[in-house]
């Protein structure tokens, strides 16, 4: 009888060590998530946009998102319900509202506490009330104001919450695509949603290379002098109001009037776009949040404008605001396509350009809000522009 109780005392015990040491080896041990990135228990250590070692609960049950853009990224990861506060931007009821995750999904920010006013000006008391696992803080790209790791490091001092730091990025160039796709990878990484990072960039990459692929081997002596006016860059602007590095024109082979006068957004003297006069002429809809039309009514008023070949042969369209609160990349895409359809539309003969919107809509938000968007815009957006006389 004792022989068989010790027999069974050592083999539970066996099991028992046997059981631990599974545990140990689901949670004691490092699981490298991705380059620079590692979870040990519940915790994950990684390094931020700025190279700062930063390390965080994971999964984080509770975020917050600090400056231009930086919701938009946790909308396309699909991590809006881990948002616990945001900034008072989201808590707004606007006129018209340019940026397409708000259309898609604000109605589930406009409860939620405030950390602070718009474009990364936190409030450090309110943040700390709502005690997040992690700050994510976005810096825009060549445009002030710009968070640096000394920033993030103060409020992570303020808050005692781990703050996660980067470039919002861009897809002007390289270089600056490549901090977009860091900031993605970094945030995906940090709330579990790796997979759906990769997904978008990879999605990204090949809508940019369809459209270098319909459109590479044009002539150069055949592509279309095109002219973008009225961008919108922290607000509306006028007919002068241009991108230089304008993303569309540089996917579809278009040549960019502006072209040389640096990446970022520009304002050109009106006598060199009558010197150009291009041959044909977008306009981004958010002009028309100024008085007479913006940059339209411009072009129906002034007498020297009146005179350009684009107005004279009907050649005006609009395009959607892609730069409402930072970049609407989604938007740029789809204004890609319209622009591809509008100069070489044997082309893109494939494309119905309001169809190809909501599918991308669709991709980076879940929904297609085409409709909703350019309706806030006398749905002049992917449309020829019919000027007064």
């Amino acid at each position: 009888m004792n022989k068989l109780i010790c027999k069974v005392s050592c083999y539970l015990f066996i099991i028992g060590l046997s059981f631990l040491s599974g545990c140990t080896d689901l949670t004691g041990q490092d699981t490298v998530k991705t380059p620079g990135a590692s979870v040990q228990a519940e915790t994950l250590t990684l390094k931020d946009g700025f190279s700062r070692e930063v390390t965080i609960p994971f999964p984080p049950e509770k975020v917050v998102c600090s400056g231009a853009g930086c919701l938009r990224y946790a909308v396309y990861l699909g991590g809006q319900d881990l948002v616990a506060g945001v900034d008072d931007i989201e808590k707004k009821n606007q006129a018209i509202e340019g940026r397409p995750y708000a259309l898609a999904h604000g109605a589930q920010f406009k409860d939620l506490p405030l950390i602070g006013e718009f474009r990364g000006k936190d409030d450090p008391e309110k943040i700390i009330l709502i005690q997040p696992d992690v700050i994510f803080k976005a810096s825009t790209t060549g445009q002030p104001p710009a968070t640096s790791a000394a920033d993030a490091e103060k409020l992570q001092e303020k808050t005692g919450i781990p703050v996660i730091a980067f470039p919002y990025g861009s897809l002007r160039d390289e270089k600056e695509k490549g901090e977009m796709f860091d900031a993605l990878r970094i945030m995906g990484n940090a709330i579990g949603k790796d997979a759906r990072a990769e997904e978008i960039i990879t999605y990204i990459d090949a809508t940019m290379a369809d459209l270098e692929r319909r459109t590479a081997d044009i002539p150069e002596s055949q592509q279309k002098n095109v002219y973008i006016g009225g961008v919108s860059s922290a607000g509306a602007h006028g007919i002068i109001s241009t991108e230089p590095a304008y993303p569309p024109f540089l996917w579809v082979h278009a040549k960019n009037m502006a072209a040389g006068m640096g990446t970022a957004h520009a304002d050109i003297a009106k006598e060199a776009l009558i010197a150009w006069d291009p041959e044909v002429i977008f306009i981004d809809v958010g002009t028309l949040q100024l008085e007479n039309k913006g940059a339209i009514g411009e072009l129906e008023s002034d007498p020297t404008l009146k005179g350009l070949d684009a107005v004279k042969n009907d050649r005006i369209y609009g395009l959607l605001p892609y730069n409402f609160y930072s970049t609407n990349y989604e938007t740029v895409l789809a204004n890609a396509y319209f622009v591809g359809k509008i100069l070489y539309p044997d082309r893109f003969a494939d494309i119905e350009p309001a169809r190809k919107a909501d599918e991308i809509y669709t991709f980076f938000l879940g929904k297609p809000v085409f409709s909703q968007l350019n309706s806030q815009y006398e749905n002049l957006g992917f449309s020829r522009i019919p000027l007064q006389e």
